[in-house]
């Protein structure tokens, strides 16, 4: 099993990182989320926990050995469920791949809370559980696994400078329409 986490400060208020969530993808940045479908929003009304989930369809470049061993194609399918609670500034985002699950699993959670040390600012931790399910080729498994890891990270940083870029478009639209 491998692990992956990292964290990160966005000079932007959590209101406007929640706001920003939804206007994540398409990204030029980010080319391999080629769909994005609601299946789900409801608030619940005692709450007022706004929760989402989607299916996420991306275009992987898997290695060849990858392929030949458990067959399949580049297109790979994403479940992700979110919940956003304005009472607590507090929104979860938790995903896990559909495709190819019987071989290997990547079980990852986002959280966004405002900053405690810089007020206006937004706390992302991020982690990712990646585990090959195929006990009896470990070696296979921990290659698997391995580049499974390298992909999550290298989609992550693309993920956060096109996040980092989405919150900054939005931000200087906010200010024109307020002058």
């Amino acid at each position: 099993m491998h692990f992956v986490n990292q964290s990160y400060q966005y000079d932007h208020p959590w209101s406007h990182v929640v706001i920003g969530m939804w206007h994540k993808y398409p990204n030029p940045k980010c080319t391999h989320v080629v769909s994005i479908d609601v299946l789900d929003r409801s608030v619940d009304p005692k709450s007022g926990v706004i929760r989402t989930e989607r299916i996420l369809g991306c275009k992987q470049k898997a290695p060849k050995w990858i392929v030949k061993l458990f067959g399949g194609s580049e297109d790979a399918f994403v479940r992700e469920i979110s919940f956003i609670d304005p009472r607590t500034q507090n929104a979860t985002i938790t995903s896990e791949n559909l495709s190819l699950s019987q071989f290997a699993t990547c079980l990852e959670q986002i959280q966004y809370t405002p900053s405690p040390t810089t007020p206006g600012c937004t706390l992302f931790l991020q982690t990712a559980e990646i585990q090959a399910r195929m006990a009896i080729w470990r070696s296979a498994a921990d290659g698997l696994e391995k580049w499974m890891a390298q992909r999550f990270e290298q989609n992550a940083q693309l993920g956060k400078m096109a996040f980092t870029d989405v919150l900054r478009r939005l931000w200087d639209e906010r200010q024109v329409a307020h002058v």
